[in-house]
């Protein structure tokens, strides 16, 4: 629809009809009210709004060259003060029945990313502990992402970042020392800021199977922070398996330091003086990149501060020559971004192939009051135990249901009930709906038409009509929510479709007395089973066919 308006408005402008004023500034939309057609474009006000001209007279113009497309739309309307509103044909809508079949798994994925390289870093999480719900909402958020740029063409590289030293895992290594003495009953200190979950009790038992009282009298704490890292990032690794997330690299933020990367950084922008000593810090001047005051990168200590370690790593990230960058943070790095691209800018690289996505807190809710969480203390809920009690399919769907800007209540409750209160059991009961309508049109002798052989002519009803619509929409659907970046978007999309398909089917009997009408809506059955599928596949759901 939009390249045929596309095409009129060229049309009228060859013709002298119009200018080519409005090029680009036009939209074609999918009505929000069902009597304003199937399409709407607003092209006549803005053509109107441009050359001061009566749009009701311009849309009338434009509406007769719309109408040559007999054997697409149906009937224009001109509406209010020059929209133009269109409806299609029935006959095009049911010819998605067996559009939809033809191209079976393969509907909705495109080739709109033409094979760009991207980058998806995501979680990111140092390895001090099991991963919790906040990490759980990152890697679900990331992992859907990339599905859906593969699902349009783009070449995907998913890299997980982490730190394996500086204060954080010396006090790790600590915390699993002391809790190593406890065990073998030596006196032992614990630090005052430890970590204190159970997982640490964990690391020192399997210390004491293995070594005894062997790392009694060892004065350094390495031999525990190596061994404490080695069981967390195991466990990371398990967890994402869980989820169905698997990395390409992981990147270790030591390297950079191995490498001489950051001296480098500090090197070449201290050479284009946008690097100062004071106060025995080392500053950067991101003022002169719009921030109202410069940063520390170095503190007086000598120690870095995160910026950095992150200006490094990301002129590592254009040095791999990728296309597209894509960062997924908590909210608490919201200060730290503008600086590592300013960094980044200053470094001579172009931060628009930077996109950053920062996602909002999680809270947990159990009959309707808060779970309490901490990431040291033995209180925190970790993403394993939220599998446990909700499984995979529930975790990944609630934490896509909401945009990453919004602050997100899991209630684990709901996530956990096998009702149609129960978002995504009632999603999945869809597919599952579809496939035992198959099976009983087998039971009683009808075998469900090959593609191409539904006589979709008889898909008569309105509620048909709306469902093969709404077929029609995915693969622009997947399309969108690949480019900007929205999972959340696949999730809506399939819980309205659900909410249509088992509306019909309490409506309207798919098997009945008429053959040739029951063909005709196994035709149907068959492609709403096709589009669930795929629409749970490419956000890294399952498709139960029984439930």
């Amino acid at each position: 629809m939009k390249q045929l308006v596309d095409r009129c408005f060229t049309d009228g402008v060859e013709q002298g009809l119009w200018s080519a004023g409005a090029t680009g500034r036009y939209t074609v939309e999918v009505p929000k009210h069902d009597n304003q057609g199937d399409f709407s474009t607003n092209i006549a006000l803005i053509m109107a709004g441009l050359e001061k001209r009566n749009p009701r007279e311009l849309a009338t113009r434009f509406v007769a060259m719309l109408e040559e497309e007999k054997e697409l739309i149906d009937g224009i309307a001109i509406a209010g003060p020059g929209f133009i509103n269109i409806t299609i044909k029935r006959s095009v809508w049911q010819q998605m029945v067996a559009a939809v079949e033809a191209a079976g798994e393969n509907y909705g994925l495109s080739q709109v990313g033409g094979g760009r390289r991207v980058m998806v870093e995501f979680v990111s999480a140092n390895p001090t502990g099991p991963l919790s719900v906040g990490h759980g909402r990152q890697a679900i958020l990331g992992d859907a992402i990339a599905r859906l740029l593969e699902a349009t063409g783009h070449q995907v590289y998913r890299e997980y970042y982490y730190n394996n030293a500086g204060r954080q895992m010396r006090v790790l290594g600590e915390s699993v020392q002391a809790r190593y003495l406890e065990l073998l009953g030596r006196p032992a200190s614990f630090p005052e800021d430890g970590y204190q979950g159970e997982y640490i009790y964990d690391i020192a038992r399997e210390l004491v199977s293995e070594v005894a009282d062997g790392l009694v009298d060892s004065d350094t704490i390495e031999p525990f922070q190596r061994r404490a890292e080695a069981a967390i990032f195991k466990d990371i690794a398990a967890t994402l398996a869980r989820l169905g997330i698997v990395f390409d690299n992981y990147f270790n933020e030591r390297s950079l330091y191995e490498d001489g990367l950051i001296d480098e950084v500090v090197a070449e922008l201290r050479g284009k003086d946008l690097v100062y000593d004071q106060d025995g810090a080392t500053w950067f001047r991101t003022s002169r990149f719009g921030q109202e005051k410069d940063r520390v990168i170095i503190k007086s200590s000598g120690e870095p501060t995160y910026r950095l370690p992150d200006i490094a790593y990301h002129r590592e990230k254009f040095r791999r020559d990728f296309d597209w960058l894509i960062d997924i943070f908590g909210s608490d790095h919201i200060a730290t971004v503008p600086d590592v691209l300013a960094g980044v800018t200053a470094l001579g690289y172009d931060v628009s192939k930077v996109t950053v996505i920062l996602h909002q807190f999680v809270t947990l809710m159990r009959d309707g009051k808060q779970v309490k969480m901490s990431t040291r203390k033995a209180t925190f809920v970790t993403v394993d135990e939220l599998l446990d009690e909700v499984g995979a399919d529930a975790a990944r769907f609630f934490f896509m249901m909401r945009k990453p800007d919004s602050q997100l209540e899991f209630d684990l409750d709901l996530a956990a009930s096998q009702s149609q209160e129960n978002p995504v059991y009632y999603v999945q009961y869809g597919h599952a709906r579809l496939c035992s309508i198959l099976r009983q049109a087998v039971e009683k002798g009808l075998t469900p038409p090959a593609a191409g052989a539904v006589d979709a002519a008889l898909l008569v009803e309105d509620e048909e009509i709306e469902l093969l619509k709404a077929l029609a929409a995915f693969p622009a659907l997947i399309e969108g929510a690949a480019l900007e970046l929205e999972p959340h978007r696949v999730i809506f999309y399939l819980m309205e479709l659900a909410g249509r398909l088992h509306s019909y089917y309490n409506k309207h009997r798919v098997i009945g007395d008429d053959q040739a009408l029951s063909q005709a809506r196994l035709g149907l059955v068959l492609a709403l089973r096709t589009v669930f599928r795929n629409g749970l596949r490419i956000i890294g759901l399952t498709a139960p066919e029984t439930m």
